[in-house]
């Protein structure tokens, strides 16, 4: 399995996350994971920058491959501008550019006012969504008249030859199964043996990307009151990520989470073995690649680490 870097639009500037990337490929990461964000998850993360700014800006700064983890090309923008905006990113990369789609989040996609739908509905809007995509990066005038999406006369011309490949989100049987069956590859958090088994059962032979996030630093019980101060919604359980649709709510909802969650869910502190297990576990799900995300300021120190210690033993 190999190993990238997951950067945090929602925790760190445009400037330090294309500072974070260069450290990346440094310390002998393979690829990056860059998450697409309106909102962060809550106040104390404090970001959100428009990744296909910052996608550009990597593009200059790196070598490494780029996928979003992930867009959501339904609702808050249009599939046909998520085609033009992929199209130029894998250009600007040299083809090393992949399109992580998933059905989305209230609390990025109601902004515009738009009803935010049932499961199923963005689940068939998604679908829609990646046919649309896809019709026009074959490069001619394309129209459609679709369920959920209209495109007229249009035609993405600066493009690679290559399609960029689509990895879809997916946590339950549907959107698994649809990630089997429409995808180019599926990507998940979270260790998850059974979505994988579901996904290669499905029918699903593309790439499976995973991430997750740690806090390495030197005392355990700060980086533990680190990720319970900015990262406590990785508490959160269910369909509550999908459906709040402020920060607000996520502050509110995260008062559940205790600090003794944090500690048994995320790796924190000096512990390098915790981390490689962590990383183990998805290795043995059957994952091709796993994203790692740092949390917290102490990121000289996190890449250090990885370099001398960590990713050798996955090599």
């Amino acid at each position: 399995m190999r190993v990238g870097y997951f950067l945090a639009s929602e925790e760190y500037t445009p400037t330090e996350l294309v500072e974070q990337a260069k450290r990346a490929e440094q310390a002998g990461f393979h690829a990056l994971w860059i998450s697409d964000h309106f909102h962060p998850w809550n106040d104390e993360q404090g970001h959100s920058a428009f990744v296909w700014s910052v996608i550009g800006a990597l593009a200059q700064a790196t070598s490494l491959p780029v996928t979003t983890g992930v867009t959501c090309p339904t609702v808050r923008i249009h599939p046909a501008i998520i085609a033009q905006a992929a199209a130029t990113s894998s250009m600007l990369h040299g083809g090393r550019f992949n399109l992580g789609v998933g059905s989305g989040e209230a609390l990025n996609e109601h902004i515009l006012g738009d009803r935010w739908p049932e499961a199923d509905v963005r689940l068939e809007m998604l679908e829609e969504a990646i046919e649309v995509m896809r019709g026009l990066w074959e490069g001619a005038q394309f129209s459609h008249y679709g369920a959920h999406y209209a495109v007229e006369n249009a035609r993405i011309y600066t493009r690679p030859e290559t399609p960029p490949p689509v990895l879809v989100s997916g946590f339950g049987p549907k959107s698994i199964e649809l990630a089997a069956r429409v995808g180019d590859g599926y990507c998940t958090v979270g260790p998850d043996a059974d979505a994988v088994a579901r996904y290669r059962r499905d029918g699903g032979d593309g790439l499976v990307q995973g991430g997750t996030k740690v806090c390495f630093g030197p005392d355990k019980a700060e980086c533990v009151r680190t990720v319970h101060r900015t990262w406590p919604n990785e508490g959160l359980p269910g369909e509550l990520a999908q459906i709040l649709p402020q920060p607000a709510h996520f502050e509110q909802a995260a008062g559940l989470v205790t600090e003794e969650m944090i500690a048994e869910s995320v790796p924190c502190g000096p512990d390098v073995d915790r981390i490689a297990a962590t990383v183990q576990e998805f290795a043995d799900a059957g994952f091709d690649e796993l994203y790692l995300a740092q949390i917290g300021d102490r990121q000289a120190e996190f890449f250090a680490m990885l370099k001398t210690e960590l990713l050798p033993r996955f090599r």
